[in-house]
């Protein structure tokens, strides 16, 4: 049965369960909407439709004031000048081990997913830096063809989150959310405050210290979160990590 239903080797079946306490249960699928959503028989389902909880790596990257920057423009170029800049950063993403997951108007959302947390937080810090360097080779294109400068924020953090597809039943798409995803959010926001364009989490920092040259920024306060966080600034690579 877990085989038809694609799910993967941590989802336990009720008769695959021994109950060694009192236990109370709920039964989820109620209707024939809930069935619909829930069927993982079609060929091609995945195990990620059921849903699991991932320690991974998330990376935002979000266009400085592209709003102002297309409100003199046409429609062609508008569109025409984000996808050139998105075209330049998904390589640099995809090269280092991550894939983009959403894009959000001027920004994105990329994902490190790899068994090995440090090495997941290492890519995605390695991509960020590549997508800065992208970056600065695309503005003689945007100083000659619009006179505009173009700047980017990218905001990276790990922690713990769920993994599902989601979304109307012909129109999923497999994400990621929790509050993980919600701090490298305003962890990449945090660019604006401070001036920079690279920031990492302390969580993030841990793992990756010894790779790469940073600046800590204390008492930095995110809107819409509690309390106050220590962020780190990436300037480069240590000498001893270039290879």
């Amino acid at each position: 049965m877990a085989e038809r239903l694609h799910f993967g080797p941590e989802i336990r079946l009720a008769c695959q369960t021994k109950i060694i306490g009192d236990v109370s249960l709920r039964r989820l699928v109620l209707d024939p909407d809930d069935a619909l959503i829930t069927d993982q028989r079609e060929t091609g389902a995945t195990p990620a439709i059921a849903g699991e909880e991932k320690t991974i790596t998330i990376m935002f990257a979000d266009v400085r004031g592209f709003t102002s920057f297309a409100e003199d423009l046409p429609a062609y170029d508008v569109v025409h000048s984000l996808n050139r800049i998105f075209h330049s950063m998904g390589p640099a993403i995809t090269r280092h081990g991550g894939h983009i997951d959403n894009y959000i108007g001027d920004g994105l959302m990329a994902l490190f997913d790899v068994r090995d947390a440090s090495e997941a937080a290492a890519q995605a810090v390695r991509a960020g830096l590549e997508v800065l360097d992208a970056i600065r080779k695309l503005q003689p294109y945007f100083h000659d063809n619009y006179g505009k400068e173009l700047r980017i924020g990218i905001g990276v953090h790990c922690g713990e989150v769920v993994v599902g597809s989601i979304g109307a039943t012909t129109m999923k798409r497999t994400t990621a959310i929790g509050d993980a995803v919600n701090l490298a959010s305003r962890i990449e926001n945090a660019n604006k405050l401070l001036g920079t364009s690279f920031l990492i989490s302390e969580a993030v920092h841990d793992q990756v210290k010894d790779l790469f040259l940073t600046k800590q920024h204390e008492n930095v306060i995110l809107p819409g979160k509690a309390g106050v966080y220590t962020l780190h600034e990436v300037t480069g690579l240590r000498q001893a990590a270039v290879k």
